[in-house]
């Protein structure tokens, strides 16, 4: 998963891919958060066999709700299009008469003409769209660069992120308090922090099916997260009201 909008490494998970038993296995990559990202120089959507993006309104591009996947393969875009469309072998489009045939598992995942033509829309601000993300990103990193008591997001030299959302780690060996008093004074002084994400081992219905399941990275990782706002209607002024709030919360709390 490209975290936040920060590629993953996807030229060392082809080597593991390559290696493994029965490989090369197919790379399928999570990018709902990084459409517009490169990293060495490619784009999302070139670095890995499948790459699947979330068109959700939250998103750097929107259709209102969906998805879309990329890739650059006859074989599997045409199996991606059966599977979306119950499995049918023949698009609509191609029909001479009534008969079609199901030749396969599938479901009714199509993108409506409406969201497409919404997404299509867009596409030529997609550019616009990140620059601003990343121009406030930069600010969020050299106003938050060297804080007392918060870690900011190290970017892997060669990639350029696409921003979904900014964050921060808070140092919490530096507060007397937990994430969660930090978050609730925040949201106080009228900023809207969030936290992503819940691990998912931890949601109700993975505990009652894996009990005692526990992924401790995650969860040190998660007790630290919160999640700073970021969109393209931002500007430097917001992203400093965001510092100043963050300073004044941390400096109430800080030990000693």
């Amino acid at each position: 998963m490209d975290y936040a909008g920060h590629p993953a490494d996807y030229a060392a998970l082809r080597e593991i891919a390559d290696a493994a038993p029965g490989g090369p296995l197919t790379i399928i990559a999570d990018a709902s958060h990084s459409l517009g990202a490169t990293r060495d120089g490619r784009t999302v959507g070139t670095l890995a066999d499948m790459t699947v993006l979330s068109l959700h309104p939250a998103k750097i591009l929107t259709t209102g709700e969906g998805g879309a996947v990329l890739v650059d393969d006859d074989d599997l875009a045409a199996r991606l299009k059966r599977f979306r469309n119950h499995g049918i072998a023949t698009e609509l489009s191609a029909r001479r008469d009534w008969t079609y045939a199901m030749v396969e598992l599938g479901y009714n995942y199509r993108l409506t003409d409406i969201g497409a033509a919404l997404g299509s829309s867009q596409l030529s601000r997609l550019q616009s769209f990140l620059e601003r993300r990343r121009a406030l990103a930069a600010r969020y990193l050299e106003r938050l660069a060297g804080h007392s008591h918060l870690e900011v997001p190290e970017v892997d030299p060669g990639t350029n992120p696409a921003w979904h959302f900014a964050f921060a780690r808070l140092r919490l060996g530096t507060l007397r308090v937990d994430r969660g008093a930090v978050f609730h004074a925040l949201r106080a002084e009228g900023i809207g922090v969030n936290v992503h994400y819940i691990p998912v081992h931890l949601h109700p219905f993975y505990r009652e099916r894996y009990p005692g399941l526990s992924f401790p990275v995650a969860e040190a990782a998660y007790e630290r997260l919160l999640t700073l706002p970021l969109h393209a209607g931002m500007t430097a002024d917001d992203v400093d009201d965001v510092v100043a709030a963050l300073d004044k919360v941390t400096t109430a709390y800080r030990v000693g």
